[in-house]
């Protein structure tokens, strides 16, 4: 990446028009600025990015520990999600396909956000799982109309240091006609533990373009798609746990603070649990966490999950804003085990 490139991905637009008109002294004190922010964001102790043309490199003491993917779906997604035993955490398809994994919805990638009706249009589906589903022409004509794009617009932070990476983005929301939707802003911050990674993963959405109708949709929300071996249909010791105490199928669509996934993986019992802030929108939020791996925080489907709700569409104004805040704890062991319960406590007084 050249220099000035790298000096407008780490510094707001404001704060470059300023620079412009300012003396020369300044000027060298922003850019000695410069120069230690990227010191800090390249370094090999602790955490480190690297930024590449498909979006943004996480690695913790020169160890791969994620990376942010921009541009090889209609969203961007974290994948792989290295955990706190050294062995992948989510699932590889479809970005990679490894033997004796599920290889169903190719649009389940890794963690992700995504919803099928934002202004009629869907950004939870993609092209390929069109075709997957076979559909006839006509059909796979329509299909791929009302698909849109969650647009990688540009990063507004790249930070890391020994105890954690700082990756900041906003985004546009695109139908398929090329029509701007909506805005958001996300904020993604990762650290790790001994016994744990820890993704605090905050989601601004801004109706920037406009009024914007976001439906009651069941396939909506912050996502993981868990490895294949943990998954509860599998039947190899997979377990999902609420808040509410309410375990395995019974806990999809039911509203709850938390939600623990956990199960076996490379000979280690290990979890993902995610966590929804009591700031998040809607909070406690609805659940599509499923048997055979999908696990989603879903605050947008209620009636569409459990029909004797009322339906949540809404109209978000013109210059309004939600937020959706999630904690994603991969630890080792259950949920007693990685104490999660209190972890929550310590998350909601935040």
């Amino acid at each position: 990446m050249g220099l000035a490139q790298l000096f407008h991905s780490l510094t707001p637009d404001y704060l470059v028009m300023r620079i412009y008109n300012i003396k020369l002294l300044s000027h060298s004190i922003a850019l000695l600025a410069m120069f230690s922010v990227a010191q800090a964001s390249f370094g090999e102790d602790g955490f480190s990015l690297e930024e590449t043309d498909s979006g943004v490199t996480v690695k913790y003491n020169g160890e791969l520990a994620t990376n942010y993917i921009i541009d090889e779906a209609n969203k961007p997604y974290l994948w792989p999600l290295i955990g706190p035993t050294g062995s992948p955490m989510t699932r590889a398809y479809p970005m990679k396909t490894v033997e004796g994994e599920q290889h169903d919805h190719p649009h389940h990638r890794s963690i992700w956000f995504g919803h099928q009706d934002v202004g009629g249009f869907d950004t939870w589906h993609e092209p390929r799982t069109g075709a997957e589903k076979k559909y006839d022409a006509a059909k796979l004509k329509a299909y791929k109309e009302r698909l849109g794009t969650t647009y990688h617009r540009r990063f507004t932070t790249l930070s890391a240091n020994e105890k954690r990476a700082i990756i900041k983005t906003e985004n546009d929301y695109v139908g398929g006609t090329g029509k701007k939707l909506m805005a958001d802003e996300r904020t993604i911050a990762i650290r790790k533990t001994k016994s744990q990674v820890i993704i605090d993963f905050d989601i601004m959405f801004i109706a920037k373009y406009g009024d914007i109708e976001i439906g009651d949709i069941k396939d909506a929300g912050f996502s993981v798609r868990i490895p294949s071996d943990m998954a509860l249909r599998v039947g190899k010791g997979g377990r999902i746990v609420n808040s509410e105490g309410v375990e395995d199928g019974d806990t999809w669509s039911k509203r709850a603070a938390w939600v623990d996934y956990h199960g076996p993986l490379d000979g280690e019992h290990v979890g993902i649990a995610i966590l929804n802030h009591p700031s998040s929108f809607r909070h406690p939020t609805p659940w599509h966490v499923r048997d055979y791996g999908l696990f989603t925080a879903n605050p947008f489907g209620f009636k569409s999950l459990d029909d004797s709700r009322e339906d949540s569409g809404f109209t978000l104004v013109d210059g309004t804003r939600f937020l959706m805040r999630h904690r994603v704890i991969f630890h080792k062991g259950d949920t007693q085990q990685a104490k999660i319960s209190q972890a929550y406590e310590r998350y909601a007084k935040q």
